[in-house]
């Protein structure tokens, strides 16, 4: 008989896409799930309780008080926390050659929720993380991280932020905690019609042109994340999830 506490995973912006996709993935596997969301309350109080074992905590990761309160909630109900999914995250559609669109409000936007966000509830996670021993953290990046795409040259940028701190943290926190990420490509979410129509990559386009032949969905990502938790002797990793797009 395994009388081990089943692991707890915090998951930000897990109200909706690829984040409640992961929370459920995650709970199936037998996790103890915290769901996160900045706005949704509603939508993320329903996913909790659909899950066998989880609670909903509101909180903006770009602030650093809620970052350090949404944290602290998960730990104060279950007394540890093993899994971090940065996956909370913000963009403006922009196109790559509108230059003055992509003002420093945009900017400031995208990097307070992207980085600082990400850099906030690692911050407020590591002691915490630590303590378990074998954690994980796993940072939702994006293709436009490491190639000149995107739905903005801001949000390129902060994901290309993403994943070198990713990279960084994992030189830093080894051995107790394993950094990696997943930078997915177009993945149908609720962003998706409205950054096809940007990126002129409709289903049709990504299916014809996509190795795999079909676009990615959130439950792609989950299990990509899934695999990174059981993946003990994998670090610094930058997983790219897009059907093999990269390669053709």
């Amino acid at each position: 008989m395994n009388n081990h506490p089943a692991p707890v995973a915090l998951v930000t912006g897990s109200s909706s896409g690829i984040g409640a996709a992961i929370a459920r993935r995650f709970a199936a596997e037998g996790m103890r799930v915290v769901v996160n969301s900045a706005s949704s309350t509603e939508a993320g109080n329903k996913l909790a309780a659909e899950l066998p074992e989880a609670i909903y905590v509101q909180g903006d990761v770009a602030d650093v008080a809620d970052a350090r309160r949404v944290v602290d909630a998960a730990v104060t109900a279950y007394g540890r926390l093993d899994v971090l999914v940065n996956n909370a995250g913000t963009t403006r559609f922009i196109p790559l050659d509108d230059l003055e669109s992509a003002d420093a409000d945009a900017w400031r936007a995208i990097f307070d929720v992207n980085v600082l966000g990400t850099w906030q509830m690692i911050t407020a996670s590591v002691p915490h993380l630590k303590a378990a021993g074998s954690a994980a953290i796993i940072n939702i990046s994006s293709v436009s991280g490491s190639r000149a795409l995107g739905s903005s040259i801001p949000y390129g940028v902060s994901k290309a932020a993403v994943n070198h701190l990713t990279r960084m943290l994992a030189a830093t926190l080894g051995p107790e905690i394993r950094v990696n990420a997943i930078a997915p490509g177009l993945i149908e979410t609720p962003w998706y019609e409205e950054a096809a129509e940007v990126l002129e990559s409709s289903r049709e386009w990504v299916t014809a042109n996509t190795p795999l032949r079909r676009v990615g969905t959130p439950e792609d990502v989950a299990e990509a994340a899934l695999a990174l938790v059981r993946a003990t002797y994998t670090t610094g990793d930058i997983l790219t999830l897009d059907g093999g797009r990269h390669v053709v």
